[in-house]
């Protein structure tokens, strides 16, 4: 069994993952109970709505416990390992199996050894141990943070457990869902998701009248949802969480919902969902779009592969004409700032595209994206797409970007109407390039044709300004010396 001698137990918690996300599921444990591991090793490997993180643990030691299922979803500040430090006789002879685990706890340790007990009678003054300090976004790592648990539904039954949730007895309705209170709680209310904050307040709903299924009575969307459904039951009516409204339930709509297989909106997908429904609540958008002819790019690209050295990419040539173009009309490359009924326009051009991958659609984002030449572009598209690929973008590849290019034209489709990447203000899409009849010099000619499509937020600018941008990008693809105003 491993051990450290003359050692404590510190315990490390799934830290802040950083842009506002408030949890994770654990896709794989990388490391066993009695496994040796050493500073900023990772430990597990957790699934975000923004994409999937190895979490490298600050501590060096011997796992003493790990906490949580593969599947299972934990918020931010929940255990995820205990890790015996500070001996100097860290021996394996294999992993303690025959622990007892805790019955009182969603995050319940899959395995625990003696060495974890022993840290239940260690002073917390003594808690403390040196860690690396720079492990991921938003927490330090110099002292351990206190234990938290997380109460799973259904556990209780499982377990036998009386259950006690944040102070409270919770009853056999805890296993379906959140608790009505009688009376309202004192003190702080325990929600740390604003969108959790924002839909209760949508519907007049008294947080405080609830018991959260979370860690330490934590409020969760779940919760207000079940409250939601629950309330709207009493009076006859189907509640809808999103729209904010209650219907009376269809006999017919019922059954239909009955049927079929039901595929949960989270991760990535669930990420996507709500960002663009955001999009389209929030912004009054506008679409216009035109056709050009990309015969003289294509040439220019074949003539730029042809001289030697890496190849460039088509969509490298049309990020360098959207940072030109945006330069020309930075009220595009901006953010709407609601609350201070102002227009931010961005400094600097932070170039997200649109990747399909296996777990659905990610933006991975070119960081500074106006500095960088046809080959750089090429290089840095190339990486990040082999990593939205692989599922390695970090949660920093996905976020901050200040504008997007859709190259839908791989889908075999010749235009849309994109919607915009909240919170940004516009989106240039293009269509695939084909062969076509085209008027070339006063004459029918077949050139290589492709429609692009610009959707903007209609707050930052007018229909002159989007029609320009558009226009001269349309002008770099007809005639690619054009950009030669810019370099």
């Amino acid at each position: 069994m491993a051990h450290a001698s003359d050692g404590h137990v510190l315990e490390f918690k799934l830290p802040d993952l950083g842009e506002g996300l408030t949890e994770a599921e654990i896709v794989r444990w990388l490391v066993e109970v009695g496994d040796v591991v050493a500073v900023d090793q990772p430990v597990v490997e957790v699934e975000t709505a923004k994409a999937m993180v190895e979490v490298p643990c600050p501590y060096g030691g011997v796992v003493t416990a790990r906490f949580g299922e593969e599947g299972t979803e934990l918020p931010v500040g929940a255990p995820l390992v205990t890790v015996a430090v500070g001996g100097g006789g860290a021996a394996a002879d294999g992993p303690a199996r025959d622990s007892v685990p805790d019955a009182g706890a969603a995050g319940t340790p899959v395995t625990e050894t003696p060495a974890a007990a022993k840290a239940a009678e260690t002073p917390a003054a003594e808690k403390k141990a040196e860690g690396s300090g720079n492990v991921l976004v938003g927490y330090g790592t110099s002292e351990a943070p206190a234990r938290r648990r997380r109460v799973r539904p259904g556990h209780l039954a499982a377990t036998g457990a009386s259950g006690r949730a944040n102070g409270r007895v919770r009853g056999a309705g805890a296993v379906d869902g959140p608790v009505r209170t009688a009376e309202p709680v004192d003190g702080p209310v325990p929600v740390i998701s604003p969108l959790v904050r924002r839909l209760a307040r949508q519907h007049d709903l008294d947080l405080r009248e609830l018991t959260g299924s979370g860690p330490d009575g934590l409020i969760l969307r779940a919760d207000v949802e079940y409250a939601l459904r629950a309330a709207a039951a009493q009076g006859g009516r189907t509640a809808d969480p999103e729209a904010g409204t209650s219907r009376v339930p269809d006999s017919a709509s019922s059954a239909a919902r009955s049927e079929g297989t039901r595929v949960p909106l989270k991760g990535v997908r669930g990420a996507v969902a709500d960002k663009l429904s955001r999009s389209r609540r929030e912004i009054p958008d506008a679409t216009c779009w035109v056709d050009a002819d990309a015969t003289e790019l294509m040439r220019a690209r074949t003539a730029m592969n042809a001289s030697g050295g890496p190849k460039i990419s088509l969509v490298a040539l049309l990020a360098r004409i959207c940072t030109a173009a945006l330069a020309r009309f930075p009220e595009l490359n901006s953010t709407v700032d609601t609350e201070a009924r102002e227009i931010v326009r961005l400094d600097r051009v932070h170039l997200g595209f649109a990747a399909q991958t296996d777990r659905g659609l990610v933006v991975p984002v070119v960081r500074d994206a106006h500095t960088r030449d046809a080959e750089a572009l090429t290089a840095e598209f190339a990486r990040l797409t082999e990593a939205a690929r692989a599922g390695r973008l970090t949660p920093g590849d996905l976020t901050g970007g200040t504008f997007t290019l859709n190259n839908y034209g791989v889908f075999g489709v010749d235009g849309s109407t994109p919607i915009i990447n909240h919170p940004e203000a516009a989106m240039l899409g293009v269509g695939r390039i084909v062969p076509k009849p085209w008027v070339h010099e006063g004459e029918l000619a077949v050139r290589q044709v492709v429609q692009l499509s610009l959707t903007f937020d209609h707050r930052v600018c007018d229909g002159g300004t989007a029609g320009g941008f558009l226009r001269y990008v349309a002008d770099c693809v007809e005639q690619p010396a054009v950009l030669l105003r810019t370099l």
